[in-house]
């Protein structure tokens, strides 16, 4: 227990100082390599190459290069009037269509930040502009950004898939797309509410033609996830050669279909992309380095008998690891908490009998509700710089947004099927 005690003091120790995540959990490593005795330096980098090497993880820069390309090659710009044209006649037509534009875009880059980077860069001033409050606007926003994560393709599924041996990434990116599309129509029927409340009146109205051309000039973003998806289910290509697909279908539309691409934009993406991919990719390397030595330390024992009167009530133990993951989202990033607590509770979690995959879902989603919460919410503080709004003001306006979120994440606690069944069907 004294190792336990060690890591988590360590690591929270080491966060609030504001140190970079990828050092403190270099940190980290070398506290617990001391405390359990083996100190051997040449452990944590050979933990590290072992770590990057490893073949599903090379999804990733594909994946996130595909995001880069449509948000700098024209494609984010047409997701949204797609989504103007599925949803503006509505009475506070642009915050649906940001939820609607949201869900796609999910579907297009798998990842919370890009996805509140590219929707609030194109919505934040039209939402200002047609009399919206501005902490309102950056609220939808954000949270349609936690789509990201659970609707696949989805970068985060890919980094729990190579974490816990046994995982098939296809399967995690089933499993998240119903829920995902559950939690769009939450966060629609809070927007409902909030439209009457603070009396938004805007519609949004096309002519014949433009509906035409909004048609036919999103109709390449629209067939990228049902192809991409469709392809890794019917076994065309793995997930890898699907980020492989996707990157090379994103340059031939916006260089070859949009034009709005140019060789010299695809290297400053592409530049783009790799700082992104190297981020990610170190983070990844510094957290199997800890994982070696929480495996060495028995912390997942340790964590078992700790919660060994759950083990039996797994409904009561899922609850109780979802409000301990809910806090840890707070304080850390997406990607080493996955990486750091799926070792961890994955035995816990076997031991009870729960779902390998349900977990998976309830774990990305609990923690991509933490991008959207202080202190360290990342999609936070994107949309405050490009909308420039008070965090305060955000959080209170978008509170209303968390609350249907979390309430979404326990409604798949106590009914799992509305995962499960899904993932039969799409299996």
């Amino acid at each position: 227990m004294t190792e336990l005690l060690c890591f988590f003091s360590s690591l929270f120790f080491f966060l609030f100082l504001g140190v970079p995540v990828a050092v403190v959990l270099l940190l980290c490593a070398v506290v617990l390599m001391y405390v359990s005795g083996s100190w051997d330096l040449m452990t944590i980098p050979n933990s590290m190459m072992d770590a990057a090497n490893n073949y599903p993880l090379m999804a990733i820069p594909f994946f996130v290069f595909a995001g880069e390309i449509m948000a700098a090659g024209g494609l984010s710009r047409r997701v949204v009037q797609l989504a103007q044209l599925m949803v503006g006649r509505i009475k506070g037509g642009l915050g649906y269509a940001a939820i609607v534009a949201g869900i796609i875009f999910a579907g297009l880059m798998g990842s919370s930040v890009g996805e509140a980077a590219a929707l609030g860069g194109l919505l934040l001033p039209m939402m200002q502009q047609a009399g919206y409050n501005k902490g309102r606007a950056g609220g939808v926003i954000a949270s349609s950004a936690v789509l990201g994560p659970i609707i696949p393709p989805s970068t985060n599924f890919i980094i729990l898939g190579s974490t816990i041996s046994g995982l098939s990434i296809t399967r995690l990116f089933m499993i998240g797309l119903v829920p995902g599309l559950i939690l769009g129509l939450g966060l629609m029927i809070v927007w409902w509410f909030i439209v009457r409340k603070d009396g938004y009146t805007e519609t949004i109205t096309f002519t014949r033609r433009e509906v035409v051309t909004i048609l036919l000039d999103a109709s390449p973003a629209f067939m990228m996830p049902v192809l991409l998806l469709g392809g890794i289910r019917f076994g065309v290509f793995t997930p890898t050669e699907g980020g492989a697909f996707a990157a090379i279908f994103a340059i031939l539309v916006c260089m070859a279909y949009y034009r709005e691409l140019s060789f010299r934009d695809l290297l400053r993406v592409s530049a783009v992309a790799a700082r992104t991919t190297a981020v990610v990719m170190l983070i990844v390397a510094t957290a199997s380095a800890v994982g070696y030595f929480i495996t060495l330390a028995r912390i997942p024992t340790h964590i078992t008998t700790l919660f060994a009167p759950f083990i039996d009530s797994p409904f009561l133990l899922l609850t109780v690891i979802m409000l301990f993951l809910l806090i840890a989202g707070m304080v850390m990033d997406l990607t080493p908490n996955i990486l750091i607590f799926a070792p961890v509770f994955y035995p816990l979690i076997q031991a009870a009998g729960i779902n390998d995959y349900h977990f998976g879902l309830l774990m990305v989603l609990n923690l991509g509700i933490g991008v959207i919460t202080p202190p360290v919410g990342t999609v936070l503080y994107v949309v405050c710089g490009i909308g420039n709004i008070g965090l305060g003001e955000l959080v209170v306006k978008m509170l209303p947004f968390v609350l249907m979120e979390i309430a979404v994440l326990f409604l798949l606690v106590y009914v799992p099927q509305l995962s499960l069944a899904p993932l039969r069907v799409l299996m």
